[in-house]
C-alpha cells in the first residue's frame, strides 16, 4: 500500500487521567485534515474518540463513523452523528472491524482501552499472516504504549513472534508527527515496490 487517502484511529471513548491523550486526539484530526486525508474511526463523540472527530471536523477535514447498533448510545449521541459525512452502522463488532480495515490505508493506535488494545493488535497480527502492509502506528504519548512495546520485543527475542520483518509498527511519540510519519512510510513502500519491480524486469 503507497497511496494513502485514509486513516484509521483507534483510541479510547472517554478522556483518560492524562490531558495530553485528549489534546493528541484534537491534534492528531487537525494533521489529517491538513494533509486532506479521511479520518475512519468508531463513530463515537465522547472522549479521546471524539476528539479525534471534532479536530478532523473543525479543520475543514472527512470523517467516516463504523458503530454498531448496541453502541450507538453507549458511545455517541445522535446530533454528533448527524454530523459526520459518512456514517456506518454495523451489526457487531466483527463486521465493524473488517469494514475499518477496508475503508482505511493506515493505522494509529492513540491511548485507550482494552478494546484500542484488541484492534490494533488484531491488525499487527493480519501483518504478520501477510494480510495486508498497510502502515501501522503506535502513537504513544507520554510513553502509554511503552509496555506492550516491551513485550513485543520480548516476544521477538524469546522467538515466538514469526515473520517478525511484517510486524514493524512506527512508534511516535508526539501527535504532530504521526501523518508524516504515515506518509514517508507509503513513500518508502512504493520506492521499494519500484526497485523489485525493476529487478523483476532485468531478469
Amino acid at each position: 500500500m503507497s497511496i494513502i487517502e485514509s486513516v484509521c484511529v483507534y483510541c479510547g471513548s472517554s478522556n483518560g487521567r492524562d490531558e495530553r491523550h485528549f489534546q493528541a486526539g484534537l491534534t492528531l484530526g487537525r494533521s489529517l485534515a491538513e494533509a486532506r486525508l479521511r479520518l475512519v474511526y468508531g463513530a463515537g463523540t465522547k472522549g479521546i474518540m471524539g476528539a479525534v472527530a471534532r479536530g478532523t471536523m473543525d479543520a475543514g477535514g472527512t470523517v467516516t463513523g463504523i458503530i454498531p447498533k448496541f453502541l450507538i448510545r453507549r458511545e455517541a449521541n445522535e446530533v454528533d452523528l448527524a454530523e459526520l459525512d459518512e456514517l456506518i452502522v454495523t451489526e457487531d463488532m466483527h463486521q465493524r472491524k473488517h469494514t475499518m480495515f477496508e475503508r482505511s490505508d493506515a493505522f494509529v493506535a492513540l491511548p485507550g482501552g482494552i478494546g484500542t488494545l484488541e484492534e490494533i493488535v488484531e491488525i499487527m497480527t493480519w501483518a504478520q499472516l501477510a494480510r495486508h502492509e498497510k502502515p501501522m502506528v503506535f502513537a504513544n504519548i507520554g510513553g502509554f504504549w511503552n509496555p506492550l512495546l516491551t513485550l513485543v520485543d520480548h516476544m521477538k527475542q524469546e522467538g515466538f513472534v514469526h515473520s517478525g520483518h511484517r510486524v514493524r509498527p512506527i512508534v511516535v511519540d508526539q501527535a504532530q508527527d504521526i501523518v508524516p510519519a504515515i506518509l514517508k512510510a507509503a513513500a518508502q513502500r512504493a520506492s521499494s515496490n519500484g526497485e523489485d519491480q525493476t529487478i523483476i524486469d532485468r531478469l
